[in-house]
């Protein structure tokens, strides 16, 4: 059994399908990208299965459970944490508040600090930065705090929403590389992003949606070769 497992999903914006029958399957230990243009459906797919937005059909298990209906703020208990789209910090709270609050459904005062020190030394800038408010950090800084934030969780799958977008070309290396290094660590991670070479470079798994499908599937280094995807999404 895969850890998650989405099966025809739909969604509606009012009479709008949003997503069509969309199916795909996240092993442990795996980084598994969902590529496509703005509208193809990929950040509706991470917020359906996040809790922030009901299926109108088809299921979500995870774990071997069916969430398909369990509300966001349950999810996160259960070992899902969301990196939404745009970073979403508490500007007007520091860094390290901000990282508290990653861990607030957590009662396990010892490891809790444990696991700061671990984001402060993954992320050198976050402790240098701790007492500043989160709004005046970089683009980039914001996006370490927001990935920061989600593994104060101690989540088993990460789900991470657009973190390329927006950062300069240097930040976004270091981004990815950080990324690599959190599912090195354990943590399954399930990626939309729309740089897709850069994704595909990471993942282990792809699926390309176009207008709420899923087109195409498979290991993402075939899927890099793939003349379709090439020519669509990776400007070649």
């Amino acid at each position: 059994m895969a850890m998650l497992e989405v099966s025809n999903l739909e969604v509606y914006y009012g009479v709008i399908k949003a997503l069509k029958n969309i199916s795909f399957k996240v092993e442990q230990g795996e980084i598994v990208a969902l590529i496509g243009a703005n509208g193809a459906g990929k950040t509706t797919t991470l917020h359906t299965v996040t809790g922030l937005i009901q299926a109108k059909a088809g299921s979500i298990i995870f774990e071997d459970r069916d969430i398909t209906k369990v509300p966001a703020h349950k999810i996160v208990s259960l070992g899902m944490a969301h990196v939404p789209e745009g970073r979403r910090v508490f500007a007007n709270l520091s860094v390290y508040e901000n990282l508290k609050l990653g861990a607030y459904t957590r009662t396990d005062k010892n490891e809790i600090e444990a696991n700061l020190q671990m984001v402060y030394t993954r992320f050198p800038r976050l402790s240098e930065r701790k007492a500043q408010l989160a709004g005046t950090l970089s683009g980039g800084e914001q996006q370490m705090l927001a990935m920061g934030r989600a593994i104060m969780s101690q989540p088993k799958i990460i789900l991470m929403d657009e973190p390329s977008m927006g950062l300069s070309p240097l930040y976004v290396s270091e981004i990815f590389d950080i990324i690599r290094e959190i599912s090195k660590s354990g943590t399954t991670v399930l990626l939309v992003e729309q740089n897709a070479k850069k994704a595909l470079s990471i993942a282990d798994k792809a699926y390309v949606l176009e207008t709420g499908n899923v087109v195409l599937s498979g290991e993402a280094s075939k899927l890099m070769n793939d003349e379709s995807v090439k020519k669509a999404y990776l400007g070649e």
